[in-house]
């Protein structure tokens, strides 16, 4: 079992590492993901660089908030919803409908900016929440839905949210993969969601593989797929966090989501020194980048304000990045 500023700095790495190799794959299908790489071994984007997308972002973006108000939901959430206006200026790509109208909200100086959407932007960065209050279910729970409703208000979406924290805070107490995943579903009382989870749940316990699995829970990004999804990779592979990523990449759909969460968990559970050090080394620096992220979970760990950080960087990055992400979405439409 990690310490609490390893398994801090493990979830946010795990989401980094699990988006950046999975952005590439997005909107693909398994045939075609195994057709044209078969199981991914490193980054696809740009080169041997890996580069992260919203998820991460957002993740980082709510531990920023959690690190500025750690004792109160509201100042917490209010926290985050600045850092939602701030962040949709900066143009990032890959981001959700939801987060994208809730974001606007947050622009116009809404109080209120969470949108009906059962998507899966609130629990793909709710991993951190879990770490952070892993020995606190109370504050975990209450944390995780106000945060959660920033965006989106949805209670199968809300209820994704407080099963993904529910994982980590498992996952980095030292709980096995499926036990945690099993004692995750005591915050779920959405049928569906609950449903589609021990689905994953049997899948992982025939030792099904990830295209099979992705038949049978969807993987587009409905929070109830996605949940899905990682959960059963989580489960099948969790003990060896790259491969549980690879493994989730190969079922195809919201690739970068999926397994983000799924890098979340297993960050969580094996902590940053259970990641694999050479491909987190090889992710993009600056802002959301690995020294950000560890700095962001040693301000976490520390009761210390967050690190600050270079916006127009990640303007630039963005800017960049654009004609790239355009291309790979174009290669999409060919064989």
């Amino acid at each position: 079992m990690p310490g609490r500023l390893k398994a801090l700095e493990g979830v946010l790495l795990g989401t980094a590492l699990g988006d950046a190799l999975g952005l590439p794959a997005e909107g693909m299908s398994a045939a075609a993901v195994m057709r044209r790489w078969g199981r991914l071994e490193d980054f696809r984007l740009l080169g041997r660089t890996g580069f992260v997308s919203d998820d991460t972002e957002l993740a980082a973006l709510t531990a920023q908030a959690l690190a500025l108000s750690p004792d109160d939901a509201g100042g917490c959430v209010a926290a985050f919803r600045r850092s939602l206006a701030g962040w949709a200026l900066r143009l990032p790509f890959g981001i959700g409908l939801a987060t994208l109208r809730a974001s606007a909200k947050a622009l116009l100086g809404f109080s209120r900016t969470g949108v009906e959407s059962a998507g899966n932007g609130a629990c793909t960065r709710a991993p951190v929440i879990g770490v952070y209050f892993a020995g606190d279910a109370e504050r975990r729970r209450a944390f995780g839905e106000a945060l959660a409703r920033v965006t989106h208000t949805d209670p199968r979406a809300v209820q994704a949210a407080l099963f993904a924290a529910e994982v980590a805070a498992h996952a980095a107490a030292g709980k096995a993969p499926a036990d945690a995943v099993c004692e995750a579903l005591s915050v779920v009382s959405n049928d569906e969601l609950r449903a589609a989870i021990e689905d994953a749940r049997d899948l992982a316990d025939a030792e099904a593989e990830a295209d099979e699995a992705a038949e049978e829970t969807g993987v587009t990004g409905y929070s109830v797929h996605t949940c899905a999804i990682a959960a059963f990779s989580y489960i099948r592979w969790g003990r060896e966090p790259l491969r549980a990523i690879r493994e989730t990449i190969t079922a195809g759909g919201d690739t970068d989501s999926a397994a983000a969460l799924v890098g979340a968990w297993a960050g969580a559970g094996a902590g940053a020194d259970g990641l694999p050090a050479e491909l987190l080394g090889r992710l993009c620096g600056g802002p959301f980048g690995p020294a950000h992220l560890r700095a962001l979970a040693g301000a976490l760990e520390a009761g210390a304000p967050p690190p600050g950080y270079l916006w127009p960087a990640a303007l630039l990055r963005n800017l960049a990045l654009y004609p790239v992400i355009l291309a790979h979405g174009l290669r999409r439409l060919f064989p």
